[in-house]
């Protein structure tokens, strides 16, 4: 059976935690499994006080302590009704806000992470825990990761590097947009990049194959729950490397509907065009179809919108972001008088366009509009791939039998 790293902490009493102040970063996705009544789950933090572990304050990543805001809101602190503690929020009205205050450490010997990520570059909760262990580390304070597994694999490798003038909230570790990590490795990898000192722990999980996806009967069990508003299920973190690319135009990506990243379009887009031209684009295991949404946030709300909806139909063959370039392309192609580059601040950056700070460099934006092809806007992927297996060797928490990672020393450093 597969036991998170939460779960493996549970089930050892919470070892190490003993006798000293807890911080806990979470959100409604740190929740723990009952080893003889799997499909009854609860949450961390009322485990740990449970067990005796003096829990003081808890932290929330962006779209809050339970994941109720949507993208770029801002969210308040203050002391949360359901656990009754007080809350620190890591997402507010500017960069600043990020980062954990050194009062939000006040008080606090060790700070415990457990957030389900989805395995791709712009998905901010890995940059969120970098920040925390730069802060950790100034403060003196511990980290102790509960790992997850990636819900889209941990074999699987695709993208580019992220330049250091184009390094944001959605860039903030230069690691493909797709790639293959779990938080806990993550994490390892900035302390040993950004040479952090502090003392980091990752509780590794236990019988994670990084060959299979979240929703696979053969995963190990139930472990998905949806991390942010527009991320319902793993169909949509499958999508989500590329489709996030979406939010870098002035098409809607859907959100605020029940199939967020699914479902892309625009006011006065002809449907039938659009999925014509993703079609033509040739990227395999997917398909588009005309279809027409509402958005219930952000970009075209409230207002009937013509586009598209993908589906994934084969995911051994699918690569997410070379699609999400397709995407891109098909649209300037098929809907060019709809088609614009978001021209408005992202993720609290004002003077690059968002597509740069995804994408991290100009390179795809001037080929995309250059009309180059999708191999051309992909042209600076596989210098970064080369060198990423490398700079791995020795931090994983977990051996991969196929793929780029394969083959690479495995570290093991938890409590078990």
């Amino acid at each position: 059976m597969l036991r998170t790293g939460a779960e493996r902490a549970f089930h050892s009493g919470f070892a190490g935690l003993a006798g000293k102040r807890v911080g806990v970063l979470c959100n409604p996705t740190a929740l723990v499994r009952a080893e003889r009544a799997p499909w009854v789950r609860r949450y961390l933090p009322d485990l740990m006080r449970e067990a005796g572990v003096d829990v003081v304050r808890l932290y929330g990543p962006e779209h809050g302590i339970w994941a109720t805001a949507q993208d770029m809101v801002a969210v308040a602190g203050g002391n949360d009704p359901v656990f009754g503690l007080p809350v620190d929020s890591l997402y507010g009205h500017d960069e600043a806000s990020l980062t954990l205050r050194p009062e939000a450490l006040d008080g606090v010997d060790v700070l415990v992470f457990d957030v389900q990520d989805v395995g791709a570059r712009y998905y901010t909760y890995a940059a969120t825990l970098c920040m925390a262990l730069d802060a950790c580390a100034e403060a003196g304070v511990e980290v102790v990761v509960f790992d997850r597994p990636n819900p889209i694999g941990g074999e699987a490798v695709e993208g580019n590097a992220v330049g250091e003038r184009f390094r944001s909230f959605v860039g903030w570790l230069d690691v493909p947009q797709r790639h293959g990590l779990t938080v806990g490795e993550l994490a390892r990898l900035h302390r040993a990049e950004a040479n952090v000192d502090v003392a980091l722990t990752v509780i590794a999980c236990e019988g994670w194959d990084p060959g299979v996806y979240a929703d696979e009967p053969r995963s190990g069990g139930k472990i998905w729950s949806a991390p942010s508003p527009n991320m319902p299920t793993v169909d949509t973190a499958v999508l989500y490397p590329g489709g996030c690319l979406v939010e870098a135009t002035s098409f809607s990506e859907g959100r605020g509907t029940t199939r967020p990243f699914e479902l892309v379009g625009a006011v006065g887009v002809d449907a039938r065009a659009l999925a014509q031209a993703i079609e033509d684009e040739g990227i395999s295991g997917w398909s588009a179809r005309p279809m027409r949404f509402e958005p219930q946030h952000q970009k075209h709300r409230g207002q009937v919108c013509d586009g598209v909806q993908l589906e994934v139909v084969d995911r051994a063959v699918f690569e997410p972001v070379r699609a999400g370039i397709a995407l891109l392309r098909a649209m300037m192609r098929a809907c060019p008088d709809a088609f614009a580059w978001r021209a408005e601040a992202y993720e609290f950056v004002e003077d690059i366009p968002a597509i740069d700070l995804l994408m991290g460099s100009p390179l795809c934006r001037e080929a995309l509009q250059a009309g180059a092809t999708v191999d051309e806007a992909c042209a600076d992927f596989s210098d970064a791939l080369v060198r990423y297996p490398a700079r791995l060797d020795g931090l994983l928490a977990y051996r991969r039998v196929r793929g780029p990672l394969a083959g690479l020393a495995v570290a093991r450093e938890d409590l078990g």
